[in-house]
């Protein structure tokens, strides 16, 4: 199994988009990209930790790739929007991509290369692009968020 990590904002609807994808084995939500060791949901609300809400994405190469994954992660939010996703606002929902690897580097650049050239977003993509660092997975009553509240999403598509 490879290893990915987005954030886009709210982890809930991400980890339900990333959880319909075939080859995806496991998906976690957490924060990561911060400063503080160990932060909780109501330090990260603070918007003082440094910490993005973000989904660590477990997957099966020989089923998805990486830029697949990457295909995922640009049609499933707004990556114009600095440190905001719809009514969430606060560097805690920045659109990220943490890599973990320097190929996963490369193509997360490449890829935010090609959508720029290609110009599929009408403002410019204010996406990080930075190595992955300590994943802290959140507390259990946000894993499988929906599922366990019988929700449909509220993340954008």
């Amino acid at each position: 199994m490879h290893k990915a990590t987005f954030a886009e904002g709210c982890f809930w609807g991400v980890e339900a988009t990333f959880r319909q994808v075939k080859g995806v084995a496991d998906v976690a939500v957490g924060y990561t990209g911060g400063h503080t060791p160990n932060p909780t949901y109501q330090a990260v609300c603070t918007d003082r930790t440094g910490h993005a809400e973000a989904v660590e994405v477990l997957y099966d190469p020989a089923q998805v790739s990486y830029e697949e994954l990457l295909n995922v992660f640009w049609k499933s939010h707004d990556p114009t929007t600095l440190n905001s996703q719809g009514p969430d606002h606060g560097s805690q929902y920045r659109s990220a991509i943490f890599t973990h690897t320097p190929e996963q580097k490369a193509a997360a650049e490449a890829s935010r290369d090609r959508h720029t050239k290609l110009g599929t977003f009408k403002r410019p993509i204010v996406t990080e692009i930075v190595p992955a660092s300590t994943f802290y997975r959140a507390e259990e009553y946000h894993q499988r968020y929906f599922e366990k509240n019988g929700l449909v999403g509220c993340h954008l598509h």
